[in-house]
């Protein structure tokens, strides 16, 4: 029976082939569900879920409140402990976030392979799933983290996403630009994506659009940082102006 658990976008828990998202008990039985599945491979202590729960701010009876969500979601989920206390979830499970770093690890390997269509598919799905954000609308502390980790997981599948196309080279080169601009547009002082962007647009026919890219990307980087572009960006200028 299938477990698969998507935390980033709309909650979905599918648990032995059996949908329970909506049976979770209410707003915190979704957010402690989503940290027993972001912890599942370790026990986690009831204080530890306390804090993730109320942080700072605790009810003046948290423990029992724990007891009792605990307990409303044990009919749902299947959980082992007491005092300490996993989500007992199968080995094969699928978890987007985990998946993410699944995926990026097969794209790494593949690029190092030079093994550029290996690389395409597992980028693009780390791109797709990390591009999404982890439990919308909650601001728990301790989603702050696992989110930085994820738009870092998407910046470096857009790049391998991007190189994979370029070397690909034909059709794919369309793809190379789209995910070469949307890193630009994200993480707009990585110098890798205005690199691909660059070389995505000479490749296309379109090496005047390449260079206006070096070139508000090198005022970008004078005005608000006071830095010039680095050698590996300023090679490649130098590449497409001969």
């Amino acid at each position: 029976m299938a477990t698969r658990i998507h935390l980033c976008g709309r909650l979905v828990a599918e648990v032995d082939g059996r949908r329970v998202e909506q049976l979770l008990p209410g707003r915190q039985g979704r957010l402690l569900f989503a940290y027993l599945v972001l912890g599942r491979h370790r026990p986690l202590r009831r204080d530890e879920l306390a804090r993730a729960l109320w942080e700072d701010e605790p009810p003046a009876a948290a423990a029992s409140a724990l007891s009792a969500l605990l307990s409303k979601l044990r009919r749902v989920v299947p959980l082992e402990g007491r005092s300490e206390v996993r989500v007992a979830l199968p080995t094969e499970a699928w978890i987007d976030v985990e998946a993410v770093g699944e995926a990026l690890h097969r794209a790494e390997g593949a690029v190092a392979r030079r093994d550029w269509r290996g690389a395409w598919g597992p980028a693009r799905v780390a791109q797709h799933i990390a591009a999404r954000e982890l439990l919308p609308g909650e601001t728990a502390g301790w989603l702050a983290p696992p989110r930085r980790r994820l738009a870092e997981a998407y910046q470096r599948a857009l790049e391998l996403a991007a190189q994979a196309c370029l070397a690909i080279g034909g059709s794919e080169l369309a793809t190379a630009e789209r995910a070469a601009r949307t890193l630009v547009e994200v993480a707009p002082y990585r110098e890798s994506g205005h690199r691909l962007l660059m070389e995505a647009l000479d490749r296309r026919g379109s090496r005047a659009e390449a260079l206006r890219v070096y070139d508000e990307l090198r005022r970008r980087l004078r005005d608000e940082l006071g830095v010039a572009p680095s050698p590996a960006t300023q090679e490649l200028h130098r590449a497409l102006l001969g």
